[in-house]
């Protein structure tokens, strides 16, 4: 069952079975699968399923205590961030990057290596895509593959058991994005596998790893490189107190893409 955010939901009332999210007074934010019958334990008391599933999204609930909050469905992003993971997921800020950096778009074929817990694959799988994850650690596939189900249901999504630094076994590519220690070994393997003109998008941690990368893409047959980094700042806003909030989400990873281009010939005049 679709449980994120999805289009054309209207004044669908929230079910059983679907995930909501549950915000208190302090906007903490809870992520919950309603079951008939079931009860949400937390520091302000109980809250039935019951009296949450059939209400209209953004509707107020209360616990046994008289707490409140507010029900509605959960958007790609506080799914992301509240999803179980094995692995570290790359924070919605990048993730709303990587697409618009690597213009992902309806019906593109993507390769993805390695998926970890599945963050990318979603952003991916929601913007239209077709995603092959190239993962070596069994349950990161087994958790990034329950992640997919359990927001999209059937999605255009398969996991391969490999290794990228091997190889890479698809042609004809629109994108390739890959969330690995090394990507410069990826390169060449990269330019054989995309179409003219595809995007090579790169998540790194570190400037170091950064400057390595693009130190090989000056050596390959990409070019229109990029990198950049996303800081996001939240603002308090209250009446008239406005400022800055004391903390933000600063460096998480640096985002490079790079274009496969056509060899260079020479110019009619020489």
């Amino acid at each position: 069952m679709v449980a994120s955010g999805s289009s054309g939901s209207g004044a669908r009332s929230l079910e059983a079975g679907e995930r909501v999210l549950l915000v208190d007074a302090r906007d903490r934010r809870y992520l919950v699968t309603l079951a008939r019958g079931g009860r949400f334990h937390t520091h302000a008391g109980i809250l039935d399923h019951d009296l949450v599933i059939g209400r209209s999204e953004g509707s107020a609930v209360f616990t046994a205590s008289g707490k409140r909050f507010i029900a509605v469905r959960p958007t790609l992003a506080d799914v992301v961030i509240q999803m179980p993971r094995g692995a570290q997921v790359i924070y919605p800020k990048d993730l709303a990057a990587l697409l618009m950096l690597a213009d992902i778009g309806p019906g593109m074929r993507v390769l993805e290596a390695g998926v970890g817990s599945g963050a990318l694959s979603l952003a991916l799988l929601r913007a239209g895509a077709f995603v092959v994850g190239y993962e070596l650690r069994p349950e990161f596939a087994a958790r990034a593959r329950a992640n997919v189900t359990a927001v999209l249901g059937e999605a255009p999504y398969v996991i391969e058991l490999r290794d990228v630094y091997a190889g890479i076994s698809e042609v004809g590519l629109d994108r390739i994005m890959l969330d690995l220690p090394e990507p410069w070994r990826v390169i060449d393997a990269a330019a054989g596998a995309l179409r003219a003109g595809g995007i090579l998008a790169c998540y790194l941690p570190t400037i170091n790893q950064t400057a390595e990368l693009r130190k090989s893409l000056r050596r390959s047959s990409f070019g229109l490189c990029e990198t950049v980094e996303v800081l996001q700042r939240t603002w308090h806003v209250e009446g008239d107190s406005v400022r800055p909030d004391h903390r933000m989400v600063a460096h998480t990873g640096f985002l490079t893409t790079a274009r496969l281009l056509q060899p260079v010939r020479e110019s009619p005049g020489g």
